[in-house]
């Protein structure tokens, strides 16, 4: 019998979405559904940190047959504490797409090594290059 589990819960998944850092967003999560985001770069360093927006990514996972679904954006995180799609400056893309890649990777050894789940991207999902 394999230490795999086919059918992981609800429960066991976010308990090993958590365990990969910072980046899961528990309370907008739900069965099915898992949002991630990343704040790579900071917009401008010199405001103070209470008035301070991010460039970075965020991402929709969804159940899928055999796995999830990864539906990625990039954007500004903006002071009211949303994101909003849009491109980011040039400075910031190699941080951003950084951060994501390193965080894709994990992602996709999570899910597999624990679960035998599968990670396809989204055909809706931003592109990192």
């Amino acid at each position: 019998m394999s230490d795999v589990i086919k059918h992981p819960t609800h429960y066991r998944l976010l308990s090993a979405l958590k365990a990969m850092g910072p980046y899961l967003r528990e309370p907008q999560s739900s069965e099915g559904y898992y949002l991630f985001d990343c704040l790579s770069s900071c917009v401008n360093d010199k405001k103070s940190p209470e008035e301070r927006e991010f460039w970075g990514w965020w991402l929709e996972l969804e159940q899928a047959e055999g796995g999830f679904a990864a539906k990625y954006y990039i954007g500004r995180y903006n002071l009211a504490g949303d994101w909003e799609a849009q491109n980011i400056p040039k400075k910031a893309v190699s941080e951003v797409n950084r951060t994501q890649e390193d965080f894709h990777k994990k992602l996709v050894e999570t899910l597999k090594s624990k679960f035998s789940l599968k990670v396809n991207m989204h055909k809706e999902s931003v592109e990192f290059v």
